[in-house]
């Protein structure tokens, strides 16, 4: 299509971009051309010893002086070693070596220094001193001026002979742990299981602990003035109270409670045995703990 088919609005449109994309163009190249000039004139400024500031580092400071003094590599800090001349990564290098359980033993070790030039140790050798303690690891010197300790019995009790025993209902924690085989673990859970039952009837109860040591219960008695007496009302006790003890179940409370709703106080376990959650065997173990 040619430039002269076009209506004569669309000309116009045309015409005025073009200007205006001619004269961006020369005010782009008129700007470069004088920021050209101002450059060659400053740069010829500056070779004839003119105003214009020339290229200086940002900070300029005095180099730090190195000082040689006595020094131990194992206990001196960030400033001396900086006084030495040391710069400040080789310092964290330093930090970090003795950070890890690093221990210059001998001056000759302070050369493996990461970083550290030949020129820099052979300047500070003859300054290294190193202390006597520091040939020495401080867990072993502790050790072997640790005074001797007496055994903590209370920790560590001293356990019973074969022939010994302890009674079962009266003894506390601390005689309990005295038995072989039983430690405080075990000691809590006698403690604990003899409070919920009132008190054991039977060395053989002690079984019923989950993985109590068998050998152990040889060496418990249970005298019988130490015989618990009976606690448990269960005719007065409720469904969750009953529930409570050992050997009464949640199924077995009920059967209690519905059997006094329907028949009134209990005179004996005897009456719950046609209940299937009464074998023998469980009214057998609990007898002991009944008040009527």
């Amino acid at each position: 299509m040619k430039f002269t088919y076009l209506i004569k609005s669309d000309r116009r449109a045309i015409i005025t971009l073009l200007c205006i994309i001619a004269a961006a163009l020369g005010g782009i190249w008129l700007t470069d051309g004088r920021q050209e000039s101002e450059a060659v004139n400053e740069t010829k400024a500056t070779k004839k010893g003119g105003s214009s500031t020339p290229n200086r580092p940002f900070y300029q400071g005095k180099p730090r002086q190195a000082e040689l003094f006595l020094f131990d590599p194992n206990t001196a800090d960030s400033t001396a070693l900086l006084r030495l001349g040391l710069q400040p990564w080789q310092v964290r290098n330093i930090y970090k070596y003795r950070a890890a359980g690093g221990v210059y033993r001998q001056p000759r070790d302070f050369a493996r220094l990461y970083g550290l030039t030949l020129k820099q140790y052979r300047r500070l050798e003859p300054y290294i001193r190193i202390k006597e303690e520091n040939d020495i690891l401080a867990d072993d010197y502790f050790k072997a001026h640790e005074p001797a300790k007496e055994r903590d019995t209370l920790r560590y009790p001293v356990k019973l002979q074969p022939e010994e025993r302890i009674v079962l209902n009266m003894a506390d924690t601390t005689a309990l742990r005295k038995v072989p085989g039983i430690g405080p673990h075990f000691a809590r859970k006698i403690a604990d299981y003899r409070r919920r039952l009132g008190g054991f009837c039977s060395v053989q109860q002690l079984l019923e602990i989950e993985d109590f040591p068998t050998s152990a219960v040889g060496f418990f008695i249970i005298p019988d003035s130490t015989l618990p007496k009976p606690w448990l009302h269960i005719n007065r006790l409720s469904l969750n109270e009953l529930k409570r003890h050992p050997y009464i179940n949640f199924y077995q409370a009920r059967a209690i409670v519905d059997f006094r709703r329907l028949h009134g106080p209990l005179e004996s376990l005897r009456q719950l045995s046609l209940d299937r959650n009464f074998p023998p065997e469980a009214i057998e173990r609990l007898e002991p703990y009944i008040v009527y």
